[in-house]
């Protein structure tokens, strides 16, 4: 046999990765940069808004009013009146308010105070939890037992026009609060025809014989999907009333089976906030029967009145697209209604035949008695003769003050609850608070990464130079990440998953470390510990840290809040400190203390 000598050149890192590692820390820099500008307070008036005061009147009326103003930019959204001074925000939305006719559109905002030069690129903030901005937390509760007896009051109209069509008479329905129904008749033909009806027609109600009758209920997975779709839709609801409030950054989501929390961050007006949020008033539109009719219902007007109407609306507000309020040509405020095309087509059919009569219109809310159990309130709030065929855009009258209007505006904009909601929980943290919570943050993170700067440096002297730089590259790669991952907030908890992270990362260099300590006393050059040790520790570092970002993933999926918080800012820490620990680290011990050679024998 003949040996041949082959030289493998170790700790070599090929150049693309450098430039990768740099590129990848330079964004992240980037990215971070704007968070530690911080926000200024700013009012944005929307785009109607805008066209009533051009830039020079906006400008010095604020002036006039000594609000100092920083800067005034115009989008595609409207415009953002920043200001130099977050305090004077509700005086120059009042002052606003009241120089324009579409006051909707003057709501409270956050403006980045990073330069325009970094806001270009895309880069903003990152975005901070209510424990940290200031805010207020609703806990709302979801009364999904309205949903139940609603189905059951619709089941019990259809099946009396289905028994009708088979000519079938006696039959008596009773319902209580829940959509639980007896049918009760003494003849056993038409019992036995309800119990064809139910078979054929609905199969997602139970049927079951009781004395003198029938008793029908939802099955019990036909309840939990009503109940899955009503909170849905709530929530759905609320995020898109949320949205014309203009809070950009609130967190909306589920709790439990029937709850909901929602938490707005830097809002400035909670009691404005709770009445849109718990409000859930909604319109329709009814044909006017004449008194004693068979296929009519009463509601009272607002001065308590009987009014006779049919008792199925020609449509809910479920069709309505937009409402805006304006003045009638008596001075009295009205609400101009927009309809979506299926809406607008049943109101043109409707109103094409019923030219000469009269449309009442209903508003609904609910309200909780004395027992805990919701109730709805209806009354007429306008009757009005249909003079000609309508289409998807008409007015209505008698939504008394311009106040009220532009509050109903605003909730039919933004649709009606399929449920009805309440607020069980509200809980308020000042701006002042969050400042502190902030702060008091930002000095934990900064004592727990100087004192680990400070050891490792002491402790691994050669090599701890490069877990500094590793963890001071880890830290900006986190902080630019948090920012970039659309919909990741951060909290007070989020804070200590950071400083979590500091430890986490050193101790993947730490292992490494030791590593090669144990190489060099076994003897080995320097060159072949640092290549033996990062290759040792490799599956060692993986495998703690691929477990305990498992528990990260389970935390961020089941918790809320600031158990996500925590779990985000710890999952991406696990993820940046293996980037940097590992393939950083090596990089750069390879660029300075990697240009040796190891002579291997190879047969």
């Amino acid at each position: 046999m003949r040996q041949t000598r082959n030289a493998r050149v170790l700790n070599v890192t090929a150049r693309w990765k450098y430039y990768l590692i740099a590129v990848s820390v330079i964004v992240m820099l980037l990215s971070s940069i704007p968070s530690w500008y911080g926000e200024d307070g700013a009012v944005q008036l929307g785009s109607k808004a805008r066209q009533e005061l051009s830039i020079k009147q906006t400008q010095k009326l604020l002036q006039d009013a000594k609000i100092p103003v920083k800067r005034i930019d115009d989008n595609d959204k409207g415009r953002v009146i920043v200001l130099q001074n977050q305090k004077q925000q509700t005086d120059a939305k009042d002052l606003l308010m009241k120089n324009v006719k579409d006051s909707d559109g003057v709501t409270l905002a956050l403006s980045p105070a990073a330069p325009k030069w970094l806001l270009k690129m895309g880069f903003t903030p990152i975005k901070l939890g209510l424990d940290l901005r200031g805010g207020v937390q609703f806990l709302l509760d979801v009364d999904v037992d309205v949903v139940y007896h609603n189905q059951g009051v619709a089941l019990i109209d259809e099946l009396r026009t289905n028994l009708r069509k088979e000519h079938v008479r006696g039959v008596s329905f009773h319902q209580g609060h829940d959509e639980n129904i007896n049918a009760q008749s003494t003849s056993d033909e038409a019992l036995t025809a309800v119990r064809k009806v139910m078979a054929k027609e609905y199969p997602l109600w139970q049927v079951a014989s009781a004395p003198g009758g029938v008793h029908m209920y939802l099955k019990d997975k036909e309840r939990i999907n009503l109940r899955n779709m009503t909170v849905q839709q709530n929530l759905q609801i609320m995020r898109s009333r949320i949205e014309q409030l203009g809070i950009t950054e609130a967190l909306v989501q589920r709790q439990g089976d029937h709850r909901i929390r929602i938490e707005l961050p830097g809002i400035q007006d909670p009691a404005s906030a709770k009445k849109v949020i718990g409000a859930t008033a909604s319109l329709a539109f009814y044909a006017v029967k004449e008194g004693g009719s068979v296929n009519a219902q009463v509601i009272n007007d607002q001065n308590g009145r009987p009014v006779y109407v049919a008792r199925r609306p020609v449509l809910g507000g479920d069709h309505i697209v937009d409402a805006r309020t304006s003045v009638s040509r008596l001075g009295l405020a009205k609400v101009d209604i927009t309809l979506d095309s299926a809406g607008g087509t049943m109101m043109s059919h409707f109103s094409r035949s019923h030219i000469g009569k009269p449309m009442a219109t209903s508003f609904s809310e609910y309200t909780r008695d004395d027992n805990g159990r919701s109730k709805q309130n209806t009354h007429i709030i306008s009757i009005a003769t249909i003079q000609s065929q309508l289409g998807s855009r008409f007015e209505i009258t008698g939504v008394g003050s311009m106040q009220q209007a532009q509050q109903l505006a605003l909730l039919l904009r933004a649709g009606s609850m399929t449920a009805p909601v309440t607020i069980v929980e509200e809980r308020t943290i000042g701006p002042s608070l969050g400042a502190e919570n902030i702060d008091n943050g930002i000095k934990a993170l900064a004592l727990g990464l100087a004192v680990t700067l400070t050891f490792m440096a002491l402790w691994y002297r050669r090599l701890g130079w490069v877990a500094n730089i590793a963890l001071l590259s880890n830290m900006i790669i986190l902080f630019g990440l948090i920012t970039l991952i659309p919909g990741a907030v951060l909290t007070l908890p989020g804070i200590a998953g950071l400083v979590l992270t500091v430890g986490m990362a050193v101790d993947t260099n730490v292992l490494i470390f030791e590593r090669i300590r144990d190489k060099l006393k076994e003897g080995r050059s320097f060159a072949g510990a640092i290549d033996t040790g990062f290759d040792s520790a490799f599956s060692t570092i993986f495998d703690a840290n691929f477990t305990t970002l498992i528990t990260a993933v389970v935390l961020y999926a089941i918790g809320n809040g600031p158990i996500q918080g925590f779990a985000l800012t710890l999952g991406l820490g696990l993820i940046t400190s293996m980037y940097t620990g590992i393939f950083a680290s090596r990089a750069i011990i390879n660029a300075v203390y990697g240009r040796n050679t190891s002579r291997e024998v190879k047969v």
